[in-house]
C-alpha cells in the first residue's frame, strides 16, 4: 500500500445496529462527521435493511444527506441485505455495497431470509446493480471461523464460495467475519493462509468480533497470514443482533490503532481527532 500499510474500517453501523434505544438522527450525523476526519480508509456508515429487522438504521438515507463529506477521503460503505435494499443503496453517494454471505446454512437463513443457495443468486443481483451504478461490492463471508450451529465450516467451504464470488461476479474485497466471536487464532491463520494464496487479488479483510482478552491473538494471527484490512469499531461496540442474544462486541479501534503505533506501523490516521471520537462515542452510545 502506498500511503499506509494497513487499512482501517470504522464500523458505527455494526456498533449501533444492535441497540434497542434509537440514536437521533443529529446525534449519528455529528459523531459520523468527526469520523470522516480521522482518516480511516472506509466508513462502514449504515445499512438499507427492513427497518423492521434493524430499526436502528431506518435513517440512514437522511444521514447519508446530511454528512459533511469535506475534504474527507474515507470511502463510505453501506449494508444491503437483498436486492430491494441494494436498489436504494445504489441511489446514494457511497462507495461500497457490502454483503453478509454465510457459509452457515442457519446463520444465512436467520440473517437474510433465504439459504446458501439462494444467498448465492441474490449476491449475483446485487452484483449487476452495484456495477451498473459503478458501485463496488464487498463481500463478508459470516461464520467464516465457525458458528454456534454445528454447520460444517472449513477453508474449503470458504474456499469454494470465494472463488465462485471473484471468478464469477467479480468481487474484489472479502472480509471473513468472526461472527459471533467464536473463532480461536489458529482456525483465523489456516483460513488466511488457505485463502491469501489461492485469490492473490483479492483484497481480504478481516471483521473480528472479539473480547478485551484476546483481540491481540486474533489480529496477530490475521497479521500474520497476511491480512492488511481490519474492521474495528470505536470502544468495541456492536457485534451481529441476528446471531445470538448476547451480542459480542467488535475490535476496539483505538486499542488495536495504538499497537499498530507502537509496532511501527503506518495507520495514516490522524490520532488527536481518533481521541476526539473516542470520547464523543461515550454520549453517542447509551
Amino acid at each position: 500500500m502506498e500511503a499506509t500499510e494497513v487499512k482501517l474500517i470504522e464500523c458505527p453501523r455494526d456498533a449501533m445496529q444492535g441497540i434497542s434505544t434509537f440514536i437521533p438522527t443529529d446525534v449519528k450525523v455529528e459523531y459520523l462527521n468527526t469520523l470522516l476526519k480521522v482518516g480511516f480508509d472506509t466508513i462502514d456508515i449504515g445499512s438499507f435493511v427492513s427497518p423492521k429487522a434493524i430499526p436502528q438504521m431506518a435513517d440512514t438515507a437522511e444521514v447519508l444527506a446530511r454528512i459533511d463529506r469535506g475534504p474527507s477521503k474515507s470511502k463510505l460503505l453501506v449494508i444491503v441485505a437483498n436486492e430491494r435494499g441494494a436498489a436504494d443503496a445504489v441511489q446514494q453517494e457511497v462507495d461500497y455495497l457490502g454483503y453478509p454471505f454465510s457459509i452457515s446454512e442457519t446463520f444465512q437463513q436467520r440473517n437474510t431470509n433465504t439459504g446458501i443457495e439462494g444467498s448465492w443468486a441474490r449476491t449475483a443481483a446485487i452484483a449487476e446493480l452495484a456495477s451498473s451504478a459503478d458501485k463496488e461490492l464487498v463481500v463478508y463471508i459470516s461464520m467464516a471461523f465457525g458458528n454456534p450451529y454445528g454447520d460444517p465450516w472449513n477453508a474449503e467451504v470458504a474456499l469454494h464460495w470465494t472463488e465462485r464470488l471473484v471468478k464469477e461476479l467479480g468481487v474484489r474485497t472479502i472480509a471473513l467475519s468472526d461472527t459471533v466471536g467464536v473463532a480461536r487464532p489458529e482456525d483465523i491463520s489456516s483460513m488466511f493462509h488457505a485463502l491469501i494464496p489461492a485469490l492473490p487479488a483479492v483484497e481480504f479483510g478481516a471483521h473480528l468480533h472479539c473480547s478485551p482478552t484476546n483481540w491481540k491473538t486474533k489480529t496477530q494471527a490475521a497479521w500474520d497470514a497476511g491480512c492488511r484490512r481490519f474492521d474495528g469499531a470505536i470502544k468495541g461496540y456492536g457485534g451481529c443482533p441476528m446471531a445470538e442474544d448476547e451480542l459480542v462486541g467488535n475490535l476496539q479501534t483505538e486499542l488495536f490503532v495504538r499497537r499498530l503505533e507502537e509496532q511501527g506501523i503506518r495507520t495514516g490516521l490522524d490520532l488527536n481527532m481518533l481521541e476526539r471520537a473516542v470520547a464523543q462515542a461515550a454520549s453517542v452510545f447509551p
